[in-house]
């Protein structure tokens, strides 16, 4: 496996929206038209071609930092419905936003089914710090505890992931082009439409000015994980496949050193 030091991480600008999107996972608006779009995502481990096209494009304004994703899919799938399941299990897109001791991670499938956490390293978890444990105490909050993913532990430890903190006003949707759970058609893909208001983002600024100023960087990740192959068949329990913005080197997807750095630009999408 690579080291992460090596990753090169991806550059985006991200543009001003000209005014409030409509969070309806339709991506015809010309904003969004207008917006550029990453290059296609690629394997998560070794940087080849993902089997399908996937793209996002990111867009702010005073309110929230949006996001666009396009996903080719001829054989859409999802089984679930309910907020805050294990959606990695599923055919799901996701994002993380990077701070400098926590993170901020959010999945998505084709029924519009939402996961969340926060990603708040246990190094920095400690009396007077910026997560005080008055406040963020693992005793008393629904958490999880994560090293690292698919084999690999990152070098700064573990992280405790708070699974009851919902980031608020955060705004989704899908559409598909096709039928979900349907194999005897084609079917082209979908979309998805996320908006992350600024003051949800609160906890990882870091003292940044929100909403961010001109020339402001930001490390935000996005990514999509298939748990079915080619064809649309199930992979083997603990098997699946990853795609990224940039490779990561590992198949894990919390490596904040290799999320991309966007760059916020006043400037309108054009």
């Amino acid at each position: 496996m690579s080291d992460e030091t090596q990753i090169q991480p991806a550059q985006y600008t991200c543009h001003r929206a000209r005014g409030p999107l409509l969070i309806d996972g339709r991506l015809d608006e010309p904003d969004w038209v207008s917006a550029p779009q990453s290059a296609p995502f690629v394997d998560i481990v070794t940087g080849q071609p993902a089997w399908f096209d996937t793209r996002v494009a990111l867009l702010w304004d005073d309110e929230a930092l949006y996001f666009g994703f396009w996903a080719r899919e001829p054989n859409l799938q999802a089984r679930f419905t309910e907020r805050d399941s294990k959606i990695w299990f599923d055919n799901d897109l996701e994002i993380f936003v990077g701070g400098r001791d926590a993170y901020y991670e959010f999945e998505i499938n084709a029924f519009n089914t939402i996961y969340e956490v926060l990603w708040i390293w246990k190094d920095i978890l400690k009396p007077g710090g910026p997560y005080d444990p008055r406040e963020w105490d693992p005793a008393r909050r629904r958490v999880m505890s994560l090293a690292g993913v698919g084999g690999h532990c990152h070098p700064r430890g573990e992280r405790w992931g708070f699974l009851d903190w919902d980031l608020p006003g955060l705004k989704h949707a899908v559409r598909v082009d096709g039928t979900l759970n349907d194999p005897s058609d084609t079917d082209r893909g979908w979309t998805a439409e996320i908006a992350l208001p600024w003051e949800g983002l609160r906890p990882l600024a870091d003292g940044r000015s929100l909403p961010p100023q001109d020339g402001d960087v930001w490390r935000i990740d996005c990514s999509r994980f298939q748990s079915a192959d080619r064809g649309g068949n199930p992979f083997p329990p603990g098997e699946g496949a990853g795609w990224t913005w940039n490779r990561h080197g590992h198949y894990d997807s919390h490596i904040p050193e290799v999320f991309p750095y966007v760059r916020f630009s006043t400037q309108l999408a054009r």
